[in-house]
């Protein structure tokens, strides 16, 4: 009875209001944060203790609510906010909080996860803003306001062209299994020559030397042998599904030149904002060439302009579709980095060293998926068989450490021309594959005189017998 009276006792105590988060025994350097944890349903919003009674609230992820959470904060007088990024549920937070004038500050989830005690959403946004207070979070970066909606037409166009690369494999698997081997007498089965035949078939049209009439003056195969491979065994279920497949190839192939129109559009609105630049574009590297995946209007031009005339196309491999590309993703403003390597290891494309104990654990390169590193990575893949000086380099590092190694590399050193281009330092000019050869001949031959002479030995060139005495003495 006596336990029964006791327990009964204790449910009748009031209960303890919640602890408020004690000062942090570090100097507040940023005393108007307030912190998010975002999620799908609601926000949860800290704001200073001391600002409102219920410092801590909840907010649903309705429009509505979401303008009533930028009132609140300010009320509570917030400057600055730090958020988690959270799947996409944080955009429209953030841009709304970004029009009403606060500082946001989107952080990594990876450097804010390990929350003291329990995890619950209050401790996460009390966390952020905690940590955001004392400036120990990283903003991650986000380019300015103007360039997030060309990066947004711009990702949006590279999701057509993969569903576009889709669907031509669909047809052309649809061709194989009725026998109908288009793809070894053409290059390319969405050419001309290709979506003639293509379109004739669908049209009902089946007799080998009829289709091979639709045979493009410039196409390699003669009639003859585009007609035997067109000699094949139809089936409605395959014709079917090369039906279905060639509209939507030809649905997309409209939709792309929707989003190039907006990008167009939206290109040349950014560049006017920009002054004209001093420099004269320069010439083109190479003429134009015909790519299926390539923007049909004019890229340098206005870009020169945007870029405050840094002309990416003039560095090897990246085309004005790549350069645009990159300007979409890390924008025009390199000082948003402190130095190139700074730059290069936002990229992922430097070492990530792993000491301990004064000992190299590992150097790999952090995994990650930034879009910009895969530009990058995709032009200096372009670099293997060109006589240039980074076509030299990319082949010396590919025999020695192996070609992925080498596209990473190599990836890199564009990297870090882009920033110096970007940031008006640089004029880039190609010294050629022979120059490189030397300059790196010159290097080694350096490095091996210094070895030779701390173990007491001489070079000696064996076509002239001459001695190669130590020029600079190893200090």
């Amino acid at each position: 009875m006596a336990h029964k009276q006791a327990d009964e006792a204790k449910r009748r105590e009031p209960r303890k209001q919640p602890r408020r988060p004690q000062p942090s025994l570090l100097e507040r350097i940023q005393p108007d944060a307030a912190g998010v944890d975002c999620g799908e349903r609601s926000h949860f919003v800290a704001v200073p203790v001391e600002r409102d009674p219920e410092p801590v609230r909840e907010f649903p992820t309705f429009t509505a609510e979401l303008i009533r959470l930028a009132d609140w904060l300010a009320q509570c007088r917030v400057k600055t906010v730090a958020m988690e990024s959270t799947g996409v549920y944080w955009i429209p937070l953030y841009e709304i909080l970004e029009e009403r004038g606060f500082e946001v500050v989107l952080v990594n989830a990876r450097d804010v996860h390990n929350v003291p005690g329990r995890k619950s959403d209050v401790q996460d946004c009390v966390w952020l803003r905690e940590l955001h207070s004392v400036g120990l979070l990283r903003a991650s970066f986000r380019p300015s306001a103007d360039m997030v909606p060309l990066r947004s037409y711009l990702r949006q166009r590279e999701t057509l062209v993969e569903e576009a690369s889709a669907r031509v494999l669909r047809m052309q698997k649809a061709l194989t299994q009725m026998n109908l081997m288009l793809h070894v007498v053409v290059t390319d089965i969405t050419g001309a020559t290709g979506l003639a035949i293509i379109s004739a078939i669908l049209a009902g049209q089946r007799d080998p030397d009829l289709l091979a009439a639709h045979r493009d003056y410039r196409c390699h195969a003669s009639r003859a042998e585009i007609a035997a491979a067109l000699t094949g065994n139809y089936r409605a279920e395959h014709l079917f599904a090369l039906r279905q497949n060639f509209e939507a190839y030809q649905f997309l192939l409209k939709q792309i030149e929707e989003c190039d129109a907006a990008i167009e559009a939206l290109l040349a609105t950014l560049a006017e904002k920009q002054p004209p630049p001093q420099a004269a574009l320069p010439a083109a590297r190479r003429p134009p060439q015909l790519n299926n995946h390539a923007p049909r209007f004019e890229i340098r031009t206005p870009l020169h302009r945007l870029t405050g005339g840094a002309d990416l196309s003039q560095i090897h491999s990246i085309g004005p579709h790549a350069a645009l590309q990159l300007i979409a993703e890390i924008g025009t403003d390199m000082s948003r980095w402190k130095t190139e390597q700074h730059f290069s290891s936002w990229l992922a494309l430097a070492p990530h060293n792993k000491v301990s104990g004064g000992r190299l654990l590992s150097s790999r390169t952090a995994p990650s998926a930034n879009r910009a590193a895969l530009v990058l990575r995709r032009c200096a893949m372009s670099l293997s068989r060109t006589a240039t000086a980074l076509g030299a380099f990319y082949r010396r590092l590919a025999a020695r450490v192996g070609k992925a190694k080498a596209i990473t590399a190599t990836a890199r050193k564009l990297a870090v021309l882009v920033y110096r281009a970007l940031s008006g330092r640089l004029v880039y000019q190609d010294p050629g594959a022979i120059r490189y050869h030397l300059i790196n001949r010159a290097r080694e031959i350096k490095s091996l005189r210094k070895r030779a002479k701390l173990l007491g030995l001489e070079l000696i060139n064996l076509s002239t017998g001459e001695v190669l005495l130590n020029a600079n003495p190893v200090s």
